[in-house]
């Protein structure tokens, strides 16, 4: 196992950073907005625009936390498929099952870690403007986003995995409503009591590839 994470390792690493660097620079970019704000015209107008126009002022992560997830996916599992790679990994002595997971499991790690940073850095600086009322408002909304972002990552690895173009077409559209999902509403919080509804549909996500693998395993194209 821990040569397999090694091996993903080798061709994550460096998306990784990028990825790591670029969510915790547009995290920073939405801070500098309301740090800005509140320089100009006091920590209450900040409060009080909150509470009246239902603002979080971090609208621009919204869709950050699926890009990363999607293109970790596609920069882990694409090569695997191009290269021809996948056949001779699942000839490894080693469970089929517990290979896929282990692959998964890799990228999710990789995801969480940065995603977790990005939730640290929002933390240290909204628990030192905001009340905690108002600073859970704004992560629970952000929340959403970064499950979308695990989701897009389970579902982009499902459409790599998939052996025959025409099947992969068939998912990618169900990968886009899945995903749509997470985006229905554009008001702060409005997931807070689908959210675990919303974890139980992204954690199934991560079986779909285990089809994908059963189907490369047949020999579908």
């Amino acid at each position: 196992m821990s040569a397999i994470f090694y091996k993903e390792w080798i061709k994550t690493r460096w998306y990784f950073l990028l990825a790591l660097t670029s969510t915790l620079g547009f995290v920073g970019y939405c801070l500098l907005r309301i740090n800005r704000v509140i320089e100009m015209q006091g920590a209450a107008h900040v409060w009080e625009v909150m509470l009246d126009r239902d603002a979080i002022f971090i609208e621009t992560l919204q869709y950050v936390p699926l890009i990363v997830g999607i293109l970790m996916a596609v920069v882990q599992f694409v090569p695997e498929m191009q290269r021809k790679c996948l056949k001779l990994t699942l000839h490894l002595p080693y469970p089929e099952l517990r290979m896929t997971g282990s692959m998964l499991c890799s990228g999710l790690v990789l995801l969480l870690v940065c995603f977790a940073a990005n939730f640290l850095l929002m933390e240290v600086y909204l628990t030192g403007v905001f009340a905690h009322e108002l600073k859970n408002h704004i992560l629970l909304t952000a929340l959403t986003w970064y499950l979308a972002g695990i989701s897009g990552y389970l579902l982009v690895a499902w459409i790599c995995l998939e052996p025959a173009w025409k099947r992969r077409l068939f998912n990618l559209v169900v990968s886009m409503l899945i995903l749509r999902v997470f985006f229905l509403s554009p008001t702060p919080e409005a997931y807070n009591k689908f959210l675990p509804y919303l974890l139980g549909y992204t954690l199934l996500t991560a079986s779909f590839s285990w089809i994908s693998i059963l189907r490369f395993k047949a020999g579908k194209e």
